[in-house]
C-alpha cells in the first residue's frame, strides 16, 4: 500500500513554489553553517552542505510536528545519526519555531546548550542525543517498535553519512528492521563517497548499497540529493503500512556542495573560514548552486 501524494505535483505553481521555498531554505542552512562554524572557530562544512536539501525537504515539507509541542506523541522522529551535521540542523529547528534563534549566538560557547552534536535533554526539536557515529540507525528501530506496540503511527527517519556505514551496529539494525517490517523506519543515507578518512570505497567497499539493504529485506530508492523535485518525489512514494519492509532512500551528493572549493575535498571536513575568504564563500553560497563541477571538484 502506497500513501497518497502529499506534495503538489510536478509543473505546478504550488510545486514550483514549493521548490523555491525549499531551495532558500537550503541555502539558508549552508549560510548558516558559515556563520556559526566563524562563532565556534571550527565546523563540519561539507558534510552540512551535502545535506542541505535533505534537510531543507524534510523539516519545511515532510515531517510531522509541533514546533510549540516538542514532545507531541504523535510527531515523526528525526535520528540525525551523522550527528556532526547538526550545525545545519539548529538553524532550522530555530527557524521553524522549535526555540529562539538568538539563543544560536553562543553556538558551542560555554554554558550554550548547542554543542558540535546535538543533546536532546538540552534542545527542543532533537529526538537524539549523538556523538560517535553508527548508533542512529539501532535507535530509530527502537523508536519504530515503540510506536508499533503504542499503536502510533509516526515514522521514524534516520539520517547517516555513508561514513558511518563501516560500522557494524549499522548492519545489526538494518537486518533487526527488516527481521520486524518496520514499514515506518525511513532510513536516508548521506551518499557523498568521502569520510574525513578519505574515499568511503577505497576505506571499506559499500556498492553496490541497494543489493546490500536489499539482502536484508529492505525497499530501496536512489535518488540525486540535491535535486529537491526528487526528493519529494521519494517521499511520496514511501509505504504508508507500518508493518512492511522498511524503507530506504540512498541520496546521492557531492561533499562541500555549493561551495566550489569544497566540492570533494576531504581537506574541509572540518575548518574554519577566516577574512575574505569567509566573505567569498558567503557570496558564493548567496549566488546559488553552480552545475556540480563548474571550477571545482565533483566528489
Amino acid at each position: 500500500m502506497t500513501s497518497a501524494a502529499k506534495h503538489p505535483p510536478r509543473g505546478t505553481a504550488e510545486r514550483e513554489a514549493l521548490i523555491e521555498r525549499l531551495k532558500d531554505r537550503a541555502k539558508f542552512v549552508r549560510l548558516e553553517t558559515v556563520r556559526l562554524t566563524r562563532i565556534a572557530g571550527a565546523g563540519h562544512y561539507t558534510g552540512t552542505f551535502s545535506a542541505a536539501e535533505l534537510f531543507a525537504a524534510l523539516y519545511y515539507a515532510q515531517l510531522r510536528y509541533r514546533a510549540s509541542e516538542p514532545d507531541w506523541p504523535d510527531r515523526d522522529r528525526f535520528v540525525l545519526s551523522k550527528g556532526h551535521a547538526a550545525i545545519g540542523l539548529y538553524p532550522v529547528l530555530a527557524d521553524v519555531g522549535f526555540f529562539d534563534r538568538s539563543l544560536l549566538e553562543n553556538y558551542t560557547r560555554l554554558d550554550s546548550s548547542f554543542g558540535d552534536h546535538p543533546d536532546m535533554r538540552k534542545i527542543p526539536g532533537a529526538d537524539f542525543s549523538s556523538g560517535s557515529l553508527g548508533h542512529g540507525l539501532s535507535v530509530s528501530v527502537g523508536m519504530a517498535l515503540g510506536a508499533r506496540v503504542q499503536g502510533r503511527a509516526f515514522r521514524v527517519y534516520c539520517m547517516m553519512g555513508d561514513g558511518e556505514l563501516d560500522e557494524g551496529q549499522v548492519w545489526e539494525a538494518a537486518m533487526s528492521a527488516g527481521q520486524f517490517q518496520l514499514g515506518s523506519l525511513v532510513g536516508i543515507i548521506d551518499r557523498n563517497h568521502l569520510s574525513i578518512d578519505g574515499d568511503t570505497e577505497s576505506i571499506m567497499r559499500l556498492e553496490p548499497l541497494e543489493n546490500r539493504f536489499e539482502s536484508f529485506g529492505w525497499r530501496v530508492h536512489r535518488i540525486d540529493g540535491h535535486d529537491l523535485d526528487a526528493i519529494l518525489d521519494v517521499f511520496d512514494l514511501l509505504d504508508a503500512d507500518p508493518v512492511a519492509p522498511p524503507q530506504l532512500v540512498i541520496a546521492d551528493t557531492v561533499k562541500g556542495r555549493g561551495v566550489r572549493r569544497m566540492e570533494g575535498d576531504t581537506n574541509w571536513h572540518v575548518g574554519n573560514l577566516q577574512g575574505e575568504d569567509y566573505d567569498d564563500v558567503i557570496a558564493e553560497i548567496e549566488a546559488g548552486l553552480q552545475p556540480v563541477g563548474a571550477g571545482g571538484g565533483d566528489g
